[in-house]
């Protein structure tokens, strides 16, 4: 490995700068086990964000990097010192031969620029709500594509909250982050069982309306003025008996083809826009 110093200016200091151009560097090995393994996430505490609107956007919502990748014949180091000039910790910097980042790169277009950060608590006592919050709960989300999207919508709503209950997948699982467009980091999001989320929503008087083809009345019907969270199950089995049972309104999006159901991104989208529509209104 060789190093080359570099002078930072907007950390004010000298920093030697690593340069990687090995695949079986250590910490070449460990960011693709950050970047392919669930475990490897859970066990660090760390995970990989890459391109710069993401790195943006994690930064926006306060995340801490420890290293920050770039390969400079598409992204110069100088360019990744100012994207970082407003973190709030210091990362290392490190440049990497084509090899390498071709490797760790994600995406096939390529950005140059890839970093590690690490995962914030996601407990749904950490939340801080508004008075008369919109809130939606996705529960046992499997695709991390459905996941992003639903964090899109959430985003373009500006929802107050995002509560996974029961997730199959882990929030930073880069096609999560990639789907979401970095709204992963700047939406506020909770996770937890179902039992948990239901007594937390009980707990702060906020009403659940269950999406639900069970003793149903069309979405359009119901009052969502109130302090309010619209819960979406599976595409293949919907909500589950808890939240049907705890639901103050059950709702169902009339359909008028020959299947029963949409994907959940877009039918959450069309429940939280009619409740937007509604307060709006008010």
């Amino acid at each position: 490995m060789r190093q080359k110093v570099y002078r930072l200016p907007y950390f004010c200091l000298m920093q030697s700068i690593k340069e990687i151009s090995s695949l079986q560097n250590p910490q070449v090995r460990k960011i693709i086990n950050l970047k392919e393994k669930k475990k490897g996430r859970e066990n660090s505490g760390l995970f990989v964000v890459e391109g710069q609107r993401e790195i943006k956007m994690a930064l926006k919502g306060g995340y801490q990097f420890t290293s920050v990748l770039v390969y400079p014949e598409i992204f110069s180091l100088e360019e990744a010192i100012a994207l970082m000039k407003n973190s709030n910790t210091e990362p290392e910097f490190i440049t990497l031969s084509k090899d390498v980042y071709q490797r760790l790169a994600y995406r096939e277009k390529t950005e140059g620029i890839l970093a590690v950060a690490r995962a914030k608590s996601h407990d749904p006592g950490s939340l801080s709500l508004p008075d008369n919050p919109l809130i939606l709960v996705a529960e046992a989300p499997e695709k991390p594509g459905n996941l992003g999207a639903l964090l899109r919508t959430a985003d373009a709503a500006h929802l107050d909250a995002v509560l996974i209950a029961n997730p199959k997948s882990d929030l930073y699982n880069p096609n999560t982050i990639r789907s979401s467009v970095g709204c992963i980091f700047t939406v506020p999001i909770a996770i937890g069982s179902s039992e948990d989320i239901v007594r937390f929503l009980k707990e702060k008087q906020i009403s659940i309306f269950a999406a639900t083809l069970i003793d149903a009345v069309p979405y359009t019907q119901a009052d969502y003025s109130g302090r309010c969270a619209i819960a979406v199950g599976t595409e293949a089995t919907g909500l589950t008996a808890s939240w049907v049972k705890n639901a103050a309104k059950r709702v169902v999006i009339p359909m008028e083809g020959q299947i029963d159901s949409m994907n959940v991104s877009v039918s959450a989208a069309i429940l939280i826009f009619e409740a937007k529509r509604q307060r709006l209104a008010q």
